[in-house]
C-alpha cells in the first residue's frame, strides 16, 4: 500500500504543537501502571539509604506507613514489599520465611490495615533468607528443585493469611505457580492471585537490590542453573506458557528495559497482564547518569517508563514510581 509522497506527505504536520502530540499519540503511562518496589527492615525509627541506589531507602516497620502512605496518597495501585532479613535469622533452609510473624507478614498486616485499597505483592523466595543467598534449598551443592518447593507454598500461604494479595514467586523453580496456587486454594485463599516472575533472567543489572536486601555477601556461585539464559527468547515463550497453564494470573519479564523484545513477544502471543520489573540496576545506572548531569532525571524517567508501554507490557515495578506518580500528577 502506498502511503504518498513529500511534499504532499508531511509527519511532521502531527508533531506540529502539544495538543496535536497529544491527540495522536499511540500509547500512555498512567499512574495506574505503576508498582513500587519497598525494602523494610528490622529495628525501630529508620529510613535507610541503599547507596547504590539513590533516593530508595530502607524503612523499618513503624515508619512504613508514613513511607508507603505517599504512594497511597498519589494513587498508585500496589506496592511489592522485599524484606531485608537479618543474617541471624537466615539458616541453610530459608526457615524464617515460614514464619507466620516474620518481616514480610508483619508488615502485610501493618499497611492492610492502614490501606485496606493499596494492593500488595509479596515476593516468594528464600534468597532473603538463606545463609548462602540462594532462591532455594542446596542438596550435593545444587539448588534442589523439588525440596523448595514445599518451603515456597508455606511462604506463600502465610503471606496470603496475612494481607498480601498477590503472590509473586521469583525463584524460577520448576512447578512452583502450580504448587503454590494449589496450596492457596486448598487454604481457601482462592481470591489471591498470582503473579509469576515468568521469564527472570541471569543478570547482571540485580546487583544493588541483593545490597538492598542483604544478599549480595551470602550469594556463594551464580543462579545460573535456575534462572534464564540472556541469550534465550524462545525459552521465555515456554516458560510463560507453563506458569500461565499452572494457574498464574499475570506474568512479569525480569530484568526490563534490556528485556523489552521479550516484553513484546510475551504480549503478543499471550494477550494476558504482562509486566516488567525495571530491576535496580536499570535504576541505578539513570541515577548515576543524573547525578553526573548526563541526563535529565525526568525525562530520561519517563521515556525509560514509556518504552516498558510501547512494548505491550501492562504495568511497570520501578523504583521510580513515586517520583514518575508525582509527576503525572502534575505536581
Amino acid at each position: 500500500m502506498s502511503l504518498g509522497r513529500f511534499p504532499a506527505i508531511r509527519p511532521r504536520r502531527n508533531r506540529y504543537d502539544a495538543w496535536t502530540r497529544r491527540l495522536v499519540a499511540e500509547h500512555r503511562l498512567s499512574i495506574d501502571d505503576l508498582i513500587w518496589p519497598v525494602f523494610i527492615a528490622e529495628g525501630t525509627n529508620r529510613l535507610t539509604d541503599v547507596a547504590a541506589m539513590p533516593g530508595v531507602q530502607r524503612a523499618t516497620l513503624d515508619r512504613l506507613v508514613a513511607h508507603v502512605g505517599q504512594a497511597a496518597e498519589l494513587g498508585i495501585p500496589a506496592v511489592a514489599l522485599f524484606p531485608a532479613t537479618p543474617a541471624e535469622l537466615k539458616d541453610a533452609e530459608g526457615s524464617e520465611s515460614g514464619n507466620p510473624d516474620n518481616l514480610i507478614c508483619r508488615a502485610a498486616r501493618l499497611l492492610k490495615q492502614a490501606f485496606p485499597q493499596l494492593g500488595l505483592i509479596g515476593d516468594v523466595a528464600l534468597d532473603p533468607y538463606t545463609d548462602h543467598g540462594h532462591d532455594g534449598v542446596i542438596r550435593n551443592g545444587y539448588v534442589a528443585n523439588d525440596e523448595t518447593l514445599a518451603v515456597l507454598t508455606r511462604q506463600a500461604v502465610i503471606q496470603a493469611e496475612a494481607g498480601i494479595d498477590v503472590i509473586a514467586p521469583s525463584d524460577m523453580m520448576d512447578g512452583r505457580v502450580g504448587a503454590i496456587r494449589a496450596a492457596l486454594d486448598d487454604a481457601g485463599l482462592i481470591h489471591t492471585r498470582v503473579m509469576s516472575y515468568a521469564a527472570k533472567y541471569a543478570s547482571a543489572f540485580y546487583g544493588p537490590f541483593r545490597e538492598a536486601v542483604g544478599s549480595a555477601r551470602a550469594l556463594t556461585g551464580d543462579k545460573k542453573t535456575y534462572q534464564m539464559d540472556p541469550a534465550n527468547s524462545d525459552e521465555a515463550l515456554r516458560e510463560v506458557a507453563l506458569d500461565l497453564g499452572e494457574g498464574a494470573d499475570m506474568v512479569m519479564v525480569k530484568p526490563g528495559l534490556p528485556y523489552l523484545d521479550i516484553i513484546r513477544r510475551v504480549h503478543e502471543r499471550f494477550g494476558v497482564p504482562t509486566f516488567a520489573y525495571q530491576v535496580s540496576g536499570e535504576y541505578a545506572m539513570i541515577m548515576a547518569a543524573v547525578q553526573n548531569g548526563w541526563l535529565d532525571h525526568d525525562a530520561a524517567m519517563l521515556e525509560s517508563l514509556m518504552a516498558f508501554k510501547r512494548a505491550g507490557a501492562a504495568g511497570v515495578l520501578s523504583y521510580f514510581a513515586p517520583a514518575a506518580a508525582r509527576l503525572l500528577r502534575g505536581g
